[in-house]
């Protein structure tokens, strides 16, 4: 839970279909986010995952939305284009708490979307605490490192070419999820997903 790198592999069909992937964490690595089943171990220590807290969620979020800083042909999932008025709200008093909506000028705490660092070029929205519960975090993305092994505040990052090929590939019509996971949770994911079960991450060797 403490690690701020990790591996990430895709899926489809219990199929792996890219190679496995270094990722960058949060500089804190992991806390329990809210995400579509809870896989908590109950008999440990619990790492909630909290507004600014420098960590990145631990469970199974539903991928909701890619974002670019251009329009993309064919997307096969709902799409925003980043501009330079797009934010995402991470005040914890907005009624507009973990959206990403259009600057309304009166925003106390957001970050743009559209970045003068390219971190954002291409992206995923990870729908974490969807509800919106009032210091859970907010804004998570799967999006570009700022290099190797260079920690997040809260996302998951990785290289161009892996991210922009995960836009791409993502389908809604095939309900994509991101589970993110401590190795000891492994066993639980398997009996929820047992299409997973040749997953090399989840294995017990590793």
């Amino acid at each position: 839970m403490n690690s701020s790198t990790a591996k990430l592999e895709c899926y489809e069909n219990g199929k792996k279909v890219s190679p496995t992937t270094p990722v960058n964490l949060g500089f804190n690595g992991l806390g329990w986010g809210i995400g579509i089943v809870n896989i908590r171990d109950k008999n440990s220590s619990q790492i909630i995952k909290k507004e600014g807290d420098k960590r990145a969620p631990a469970g199974v979020f539903s991928l909701s939305k890619t974002f670019g800083y251009s329009q993309i042909r064919d997307e096969k999932m709902p799409y925003l284009v980043a501009t330079k008025s797009l934010i995402c709200v991470d005040d914890t008093n907005s009624s507009y708490y973990n959206q990403i909506i259009e600057a309304k000028g009166d925003e106390k705490s957001f970050e743009y979307m559209r970045r003068d660092d390219d971190l954002y070029k291409y992206g995923v929205v990870v729908a974490h605490n969807v509800a919106a519960k009032k210091g859970y975090g907010s804004c998570i993305f799967l999006h570009i490192q700022r290099g190797v092994n260079r920690p997040t505040v809260g996302c998951t990052s990785m290289n161009e070419a892996s991210i922009k090929k995960i836009v791409f590939w993502l389908d809604k019509d095939k309900n994509p999820i991101l589970i993110q996971i401590p190795k000891k949770s492994a066993k639980k994911v398997l009996q929820l997903y047992p299409s997973l079960k040749n997953a090399d991450l989840l294995k017990e060797k590793n």
